[in-house]
């Protein structure tokens, strides 16, 4: 006879690689432990990778669902580059784990009218990290999954042409990436993170002796022996280093982007509205030639669409260096002031797809306290847009909602009270239809 799994075992499968085994550890976890251990607080993080993409600490969609019910924390959002392949197995966890929910996709694409500015990718002028949230399916329209196809088409040919210059160069390590890189991704969209993973396990095959190993990887990442043995005991900062030598700029395996390298802005957003999703800008640190010119910036992606803004607050404030820490503060008050002004709700979090990085935004932190309710808000915002739209077809960019709330900001405004008001999985939602108007919608959730 078996014996029953224990809560840390069954922690551990809700990553399991195969959906049915996240799906049976997470009714038995909810079985073992009906109730939430902690009362949820207003702690969100709207920007989690999941490993669909790259998770630094191995998180399932329903992993971080779990997460979320386990620490308390109300509300969060997943964000995976190139695919929405969790989108709806992390909804369907969330209404179950009564956490608020959303959904997005992050890719790199080209902005040919900053083409001389290096934008949020230090390093690459035109390229702009860019984003879309409050997806509410993984079974997209066909003009939507034709260009999801692409991106991970895309994406995989980098991936093939980054292997192949990063071979040459660690000949007698050389990576497969149908062998050696695929089977560390559950649906097959691998990342720079993914493969330096697999040169890792590579350089273990080929050089078994630890000495003979770290002398290797001394002579190919140009550094003294005792610092390399003294790395390969850090491994999260061991492939930090790895990606920084071989992969980023100046590394052998880099390629400078140009026009044709990733897809203009316009292209996804074609993918976004096609789903209903909302166009997301993404703010770096304000310190780039590009995002100095922060007015012009987001006139342009507010043309162009743009109706949200994405921001990683730890590294806007949460710096060692006085000086530096001052000047990133100050953008980033700048920035929430500009998104105020351009109605453009925010959407925060700390990616998980590096180690070390936070499981949530310390909202409480000093130099957050002018900001720290826009974050709040923004949370709200795209769960109550989520929420409407996956049950409704609703959401903040449904003719419903362009009819009724023509202005932005008052937009905004509903779709932020429908998320404080509207718990996770609410039945009140089948009781609504376009017949209702948002002050109906809002009266009826008021009196629930």
């Amino acid at each position: 006879m078996s014996t029953p799994a224990s809560m840390a075992e069954l922690e551990a499968q809700l990553n399991d690689f195969a959906p049915e085994a996240r799906a049976a550890a997470l009714r038995e976890l909810l079985r073992l432990q009906p109730q939430r251990p902690v009362a949820p607080a207003e702690a969100a993080n709207m920007h989690c990778h999941t490993f669909f993409s790259f998770n630094a600490y191995g998180h399932s969609p329903t992993s971080l669902a779990w997460l979320g019910r386990q620490r308390g924390y109300k509300l969060m959002g997943i964000v995976d580059f190139d695919v929405l392949d969790g989108v709806d197995e992390f909804l369907d966890a969330c209404a179950l784990t009564e956490v608020r929910g959303s959904a997005g996709i992050e890719t790199r694409t080209y902005l040919p009218e900053f083409a001389e500015y290096e934008i949020n990718s230090p390093g690459e002028p035109g390229v702009l990290y860019h984003m879309g949230i409050g997806f509410t399916t993984t079974d997209v329209a066909p003009a939507a999954a034709a260009i999801i196809k692409q991106l991970r088409e895309q994406s995989a040919q980098r991936n093939l042409g980054l292997i192949e210059r990063v071979n040459a160069y660690l000949d007698p390590v050389k990576a497969d990436y149908a062998t050696d890189v695929l089977p560390l991704t559950p649906a097959g969209n691998a990342t720079e993170r993914h493969i330096v993973t697999a040169y890792i396990g590579v350089a273990e095959r080929v050089y078994p002796d630890a000495g003979d190993r770290a002398a290797f990887w001394s002579s190919r990442l140009d550094l003294p022996l005792d610092k390399t043995e003294s790395l390969m005991q850090n491994l999260p900062a061991f492939q930090n280093q790895i990606r920084s030598r071989l992969m980023k700029k100046g590394g052998v395996g880099y390629v400078q982007p140009g026009h044709d390298t990733f897809p203009p802005v316009d292209k996804l957003h074609d993918l976004i509205l096609a789903c209903g999703a909302l166009p997301c800008a993404a703010w770096l640190d304000g310190t780039t030639s590009g995002e100095e010119r922060m007015d012009d910036l987001f006139d342009l992606l507010v043309g162009k669409g743009a109706v949200a803004l994405n921001i990683v607050p730890d590294r806007n404030w949460d710096i060692p260096d006085p000086a530096a820490r001052k000047v990133k503060v100050q953008k980033l008050y700048e920035v929430v002031d500009l998104a105020r002004a351009l109605d453009l709700p925010l959407n925060v979090g700390t990616e998980m797809n590096s180690y070390g990085q936070k499981l949530v935004d310390d909202f409480d932190a000093e130099a957050l306290q002018p900001v720290r309710q826009d974050f709040i808000d923004g949370a709200y915002f795209i769960y109550g847009h989520t929420a409407m739209q996956r049950s409704l077809g609703m959401g903040f960019q449904s003719a419903w909602a362009k009819d009724q709330l023509p202005a932005r900001g008052e937009r905004n405004r509903f779709y932020t009270r429908i998320g404080r008001s509207l718990p996770p999985g609410a039945p009140l939602l089948e009781k609504i239809t376009p017949e209702h108007s948002p002050q109906d919608i809002l009266s009826r959730l008021e009196d629930w």
